[in-house]
């Protein structure tokens, strides 16, 4: 029996299976099915003059070819605008085909459906689109200045337009403040274009039998794909089933809903009678799914003596490529994650979110922070710099207090509710960071810098998630929930929470995730609210299946429920463990049953035991068995923090940039399993030095993107990743029963500006842009 509950540093129990191939990714699914391929634009903007498919038919294999005038209305209509916010004026989504103009390289043209994929590539090879080529909008300046457009209709390319302001405590504005300020700065910061790279692309199968349509889609939303996909297809809901299978990678890009192709593979599996499959390809990924980063900030702030903000003004410029499917989230995110762990004295963001001929931008790892806190950091270090202090003391004269909590930042969160940060300790987390890197002692030398990046995370953000609990008669506890896995420890995890607050071992919980079948309602996983959200719905659902397993045992050990325990699967009272009965036992008497099935069930037959004829076996209120539901819906998201300090090495003649040192402080609330917190954070820090120093989408000024293969998109290799010190702060949420927050993207969210800060200290060079380079830092050495 293992005592790995709520708190201990267990080992992922999905590993061994996943490690040792035994996974089920989507594409190990349907050998049988049909393939689909897409014919895709190879233009960044063009008109579609025609389509000539005749070439194609004659290819031996081929079963279907279909173009947006193939479509039925309810599916070539555009795709849902998923979370439309008021400031989204002009809000655009494509169609699952392109009908008559085509907005980036990659946009869905022509579906081929054969026997397999190579038949389906062949037949897409040799179908002709006659394209009038329009010239492209490809840069965020360049769409901001409005001289083209990327959709006719949309003036300026401005999609949507936001301004939010908190004046200080006496009421003055930012822009008086800053103008009243004994210190002002203004400055330019960018961040490139990156994206997530997950290991497995997208992809769908779908089979239908005549009545029931069952999709399996490598997703991070499958109740809400099958609720899209019912509403496009015209079917009942309880006739369609979306299982997420296991999935190799999410990190935001498998968010959006519905896909194009997951519509239209289900469309021609229902239309062909056929199983039919799609599984995308790495140059797929690159050009069709999506992106994130791209922001240009200004920046105006007016600062005391020794630091302290007085006002900060920052216009954000957002490029969110094509489409807006996920509304204008990102952005949101940016401007209010951006005051991080600070008291502002006043604050006013603007934000402009413009169309260009690209990629469609939707949330990725860290989703808009890592662009806010790079810009709030990099003012910090401007302004210890302005004033000839260390960087850390100008942050320490900004942190919000302990005492302040919950503190309310006077802005509109990404969920619609108030920015309220419920708990936690910055300056001691300050402290701890200093201590883990080293600051005081850190000895500097030419080419060799140390830099400090803070952050606040929202998290667990709403709606609302489920859980359900159900113990058999062979003493097992059944865990289900509708949110969906692609890595993050679920099932070792939720099986932590639910053996908890059940008192059995840990070996006899299996969990079962993002399965509409056996959940139904669910939002999804993504912004570091799984654990949050579902853990609470988990554990709520748990202390339901509790309270009734001590009333059913109570009746049958003939003792008053509230003087029962559960302590290794056995119900006993307390302080005599020897009158007890198991819970596998309490699992059959729940179900009074006409038959016996075996030797356990033969113990709630009819004839059993005595039983009161006065009472149904099954009492008013109650449901046979011993299950449990159980929802959690905040009333505000919870927010994570943490603090990141790294330690670089420039080299004099190339100008490579090594990071010798990573440390991480960070509060994600109490943890359920350390050792998955250590392995998020550390996957996060990895991919966040990607985004700093490496990975970055390079368009040119036609809207190609040059870098669409891993020979050209670059990603660290462990080589790259320093071993990362990490320290934990628990400051528990008042929010939730468990008292927990997310810790998801918090490893990713800060790196870019940890980096920022110490090749500026290395090199004595304003670092303003990322990614940086050695190619980028060459050239800034020359400038200076």
């Amino acid at each position: 029996m293992s005592t790995r509950l709520f708190g201990e540093p267990m080992p992922r129990r999905e590993d061994p299976r996943l490690l040792t191939g035994q996974g089920r990714y989507l594409d190990d699914l349907g050998p049988g099915a049909l393939a689909a391929a897409f014919v895709r634009s190879p233009h960044a903007h063009a008109r579609i003059r025609d389509i000539d498919v005749s070439g194609a038919l004659d290819v031996d294999g081929l079963v279907a070819v279909y173009t947006w005038e193939d479509l039925p209305e309810r599916i070539g209509r555009p795709l849902p605008l998923l979370i439309p916010h008021p400031a989204l004026t002009h809000g655009r989504t494509a169609r699952p085909l392109a009908r008559d103009v085509v907005r980036h390289v990659g946009e869905p043209v022509v579906m081929v459906v054969a026997e397999d994929r190579y038949l389906a590539e062949d037949a897409c090879a040799l179908i002709e689109v006659d394209y009038e080529v329009l010239e492209p909008v490809a840069g965020l300046e360049e769409a901001a200045r409005g001289d083209r457009l990327v959709h006719a209709d949309v003036p300026g390319n401005v999609g949507a337009h936001l301004v939010q302001e908190v004046p200080s405590a006496g009421g003055r504005s930012a822009a008086d403040a800053i103008a009243a300020a004994p210190h002002t700065l203004s400055f330019r910061l960018d961040i490139e274009r990156s994206a997530s790279m997950p290991l497995e692309g997208r992809g769908v199968y779908a089979r239908w039998d005549g009545a029931d349509l069952r999709v399996y889609s490598s997703t991070q939303t499958s109740t809400s794909v099958r609720m899209a996909i019912a509403a496009a297809l015209e079917l009942p809901l309880p006739h369609v089933e979306v299982i997420a299978p296991d999935v190799g990678g999410g990190f935001g890009v498998k968010i959006v809903h519905p896909w194009p192709e997951e519509l239209l593979v289900p469309w021609a599996a229902m239309l062909l009678g056929r199983e039919v499959k799609w599984a995308e390809d790495r140059r797929e990924h690159f050009v069709a799914a999506a992106h994130e980063r791209g922001q240009v900030h200004r920046v105006r702030v007016g600062f005391d003596d020794e630091g302290r903000v007085l006002g900060l003004d920052v216009s954000i410029l957002h490029d969110h490529g094509a489409y807006t499917p996920y509304g204008i989230i990102v952005p949101i995110v940016t401007s209010t994650q951006l005051l991080g762990p600070y008291r502002i004295g006043a604050y006013r963001v603007e934000f402009t979110a413009v169309y260009t001929n690209t990629v469609q931008v939707t949330p990725y790892r860290g989703a808009g922070r890592p662009q806010g806190v790079f810009c709030m950091e990099r003012t910090m270090d401007k302004i210890a710099r302005h004033l000839g202090k260390d960087r850390t003391e100008v942050r320490a004269a900004n942190l919000i207090r302990p005492e302040e909590f919950p503190y309310d930042q006077g802005l509109t969160f990404q969920d619609g509710r108030p920015l309220v940060y419920d708990s936690g300790d910055y300056p001691e987390m300050l402290r701890m960071i200093k201590e883990l890197i080293g600051w005081d002692s850190f000895e500097r030398a030419p080419g060799r810098g140390i830099g400090i990046g803070c952050y606040v995370e929202g998290t667990g953000v709403g709606p609302y998630e489920g859980g359900h609990v159900q113990i058999t008669s062979d003493g097992r506890v059944h865990v289900s929930t509708g949110l969906t896995s692609q890595g993050q420890g679920h099932e070792t995890a939720f099986a932590q929470i639910a053996a908890t607050e059940l008192g059995v071992p840990v070996e006899r919980v299996s969990v079962v995730t993002g399965d509409t079948r056996r959940f139904g309602y669910a939002v999804g996983t993504f912004a570091s609210r799984a654990a949050v959200m579902s853990g609470n719905a988990i554990a709520l659902a748990c202390a339901e299946v509790r309270a009734k397993a001590l009333r059913v045992a109570a009746a049958a050990l003939e003792a008053d429920p509230a003087d029962l325990t559960v302590t290794d699967g056995l119900v006993h009272v307390v302080g005599a463990p020897s009158a007890s009965i198991p819970l596998a036992t309490v699992a059959v008497l729940a179900n009074p049953l006409r038959y016996a099935f075996d030797e356990e069930t033969a113990r709630a037959t009819q004839f059993a035991g005595a039983a009161s004829p006065d009472r149904p076996p099954v009492e008013p209120g109650e449901e046979p068995g011993l299950e449990g539901r159980g929802y959690y819906s905040p009333i505000r998201s919870t927010f994570a923090a943490g603090m990141h300090a790294a330690v670089v090495e420039t080299d004099p003649e190339t100008a490579e940039i090594k990071v010798v040192r990573y440390a991480v402080v960070h509060d994600c609330g109490r943890l359920i399993n350390p050792m998955i917190v250590e392995g998020q954070i550390h996957g996060g820090v990895a991919q966040g030095i990607g985004g700093a120093l490496y990975e970055r989408m390079a368009y040119d000024g036609d809207g190609q993107l040059l870098n669409a293969s891993f020979m050209d998109f670059l990603m660290p290799y462990a080589t790259e990743i320093p071993p990362i010190e990490t320290g934990h702060l628990e400051t528990p949420s008042p929010l939730n029963p468990l008292g927990i927050k997310g810790a998801g993207e918090a490893g990713v969210i800060p790196v870019s500006a940890v980096i920022a800060s110490a090749v500026e200290d290395a090199e004595g060079i304003s670092i303003d842009r990322m990614p940086l380079s050695p190619s980028d830092l060459f050239h800034l050495r020359e400038g200076a």
